[in-house]
């Protein structure tokens, strides 16, 4: 492994990839949520961008994307690069030869178009890893195809599969094509670095957003199987394969709450807990086969009952008789979660250029360790003197050349410096 010298922010030997260097060249969410989990696991994370800075920065002045880029950036080291000059790939190289793993997120054929592909990168560090995602991969017939969030909930079937059966089609709130893939890429980045430690030799893994998400459909898959062209598009907020009922999204005096019942057990507690244990016996809800039938009368008897109560309450009462079920809660709710802040999972952070805010730390828990402390995200470039210059180093004059030649670029703070002087 390549230790990261002093230079950079080094974690303790305890955290799980302490010594691990990545270089993070990607972009808005899938990649940068790779190299998140990295870094919160220990590794030191290098995040290189253009001279402009990435993607999800530029977002900022429309307000809103701030927080974004700080939510998937936390305890990274972040340097500008110019990989479209000679000097600047020249440093990327040298960088190359002293890192484990690198992630990037571009459109299949940059990277090689630059000179900097896996191959020729393999041939100054055999060992690393060389983690890609894009779209819809490297080949087949949509290689070249550009491919977003929103692009991949349409061509997966996301869209389509979301609303109600009477309504057009709705794209999913969350960006789940890119979070699947960044999970996916993290696991096959993690799962090459252990056939590194066996055989000393890195590889390329690849992870495409469509392949990714294509399992979440699982239950509508079934349901196609089952019925083929009489199975509905939309279900709405009932079960995707219309085979479980109650599941649904019910009606309160002051919002929704969702309840789920796979088993029989769960709808025989739910007549308990809303006063009605008389209808155990009713032939259209006996079993889950003949709810599913009859999931109207199912609906309607729930609803009647939760319209009475506060959401909480609903939620309160069914969850102490063991049943799935919680409030629809809205994102404000969310972020002060007790148990995510009791976890560590969510934390509220002081950030040097938000404020107070809420920031997630990694789902991956490793027991007998304590959290990698949040370190807020930094500045463009924040971290290029620390990298090129105490890490690799090169010299404050060589620094200040590369600067003023546009191989690496002026902080904030030294952009600011600059125009006061102007």
């Amino acid at each position: 492994m390549s230790a990261a010298p002093s230079a950079l922010n080094e974690t303790p030997p305890h955290y799980p990839l302490s010594g691990i260097t990545v270089l993070d060249l990607s972009h808005v969410y899938n990649g940068p949520y790779a190299a998140l989990l990295m870094a919160l696991a220990g590794a030191t994370v290098i995040k290189i961008e253009p001279l402009h800075g990435e993607h999800l920065r530029s977002r900022g002045d429309l307000g809103g994307a701030d927080l974004p880029f700080a939510m998937l950036n936390s305890n990274k080291q972040p340097v500008t690069l110019n990989l479209k000059s000679e000097k600047g790939r020249g440093l990327f190289r040298e960088l190359v030869a002293r890192a484990d793993i690198l992630v990037e997120n571009f459109a299949p054929g940059v990277m090689d178009r630059l000179g900097v592909g896996a191959a020729d990168l393999h041939k100054i560090n055999p060992r690393l890893i060389y983690g890609s995602s894009s779209g819809y991969g490297k080949d087949g017939p949509y290689r070249d195809y550009p491919a977003m969030d929103l692009v991949m909930q349409a061509m997966s079937g996301i869209i389509n599969s979301t609303g109600f059966p009477d309504q057009p089609p709705v794209k999913s709130g969350a960006a789940v094509c890119d979070f699947s893939a960044g999970i996916h890429l993290y696991g096959a980045i993690m799962t090459a670095l252990y056939e590194r430690e066996r055989t000393g030799k890195g590889r390329v893994v690849e992870v495409a957003m469509q392949d990714a998400i294509y399992a979440s459909l699982a239950s509508n898959y079934g349901m196609v199987h089952a019925r083929g062209d009489s199975a509905p598009e939309r279900t709405g907020n009932r079960h995707g394969g219309l085979g479980i009922a109650p599941y649904n999204a019910y009606a309160t005096s002051d919002g929704y709450v969702v309840l789920n019942c796979p088993g029989d057990h769960h709808f025989n507690a739910v007549l308990d807990v809303i006063g009605r244990p008389e209808l155990k016996v009713d032939p259209r809800f006996h079993t889950r086969s003949l709810r599913v039938v009859n999931f109207a009368a199912v609906d309607e008897l729930i609803e009647s009952w939760t319209k009475t109560l506060t959401k909480d309450d609903v939620a309160q009462r069914m969850l102490a008789a063991a049943i799935p079920c919680a409030p629809v809660r809205n994102l404000v709710e969310v972020m002060d979660d007790e148990n995510m802040h009791a976890r560590g999972s969510l934390q509220w952070i002081d950030h040097p250029k938000l404020g107070r805010v809420a920031l997630p730390h990694s789902p991956l828990v490793f027991e007998g360790t304590e959290r990698r402390p949040i370190e807020p995200s930094l500045t463009l470039g924040a971290s290029n003197d620390a990298v090129f210059g105490a890490w690799l180093g090169h010299s404050e004059q060589e620094l200040a050349a590369y600067k003023a030649e546009g191989v690496i670029g002026y902080t904030e703070e030294e952009l600011a410096a600059r125009a006061a002087v102007i």
